[in-house]
């Protein structure tokens, strides 16, 4: 299953990644500062492929640590519900043994039971 997914996805994803790349060679400027433009001490020149990919990558890598975040959240709230469940579970055994040791062990009747009807 994982060969097929390889060759499916992946191969042309990575087709069209080199093909991006090839026609996208061109050199753009890229300015961190909105103010000053491409006078700026936070512009760069480099190749818009370059551009592209690396924006992606950092795409990635915030979407992922914010699911990581999520999901630590998450882990965290089904500890304490687990944690509790086992609490309560303990607490419910204690107190049916109080109960139990409260109660006679069980109730025999003083009379004896009637005879069947001859």
């Amino acid at each position: 299953m994982h060969r097929l997914l390889f060759w499916i996805v992946l191969v042309p994803l990575g087709a069209l990644v080199v093909l991006f790349a090839v026609a996208n060679r061109a050199p753009v400027v890229v300015s961190l500062d909105p103010f000053s433009g491409e006078n700026s001490a936070l512009a760069f020149s480099a190749p818009l492929f370059l551009v592209m990919i690396g924006c992606t990558i950092i795409g990635l890598l915030i979407g992922g640590l914010a699911s990581l975040s999520h999901r630590y959240k998450m882990w965290r709230a089904v500890r304490r519900a687990e944690e509790e469940a086992e609490h309560h579970k303990m607490e419910a055994a204690r107190e049916r043994r109080a109960r139990e040791a409260l109660q006679p062990e069980a109730l025999q009747p003083e009379f004896p039971p009637l005879a069947p009807p001859s």
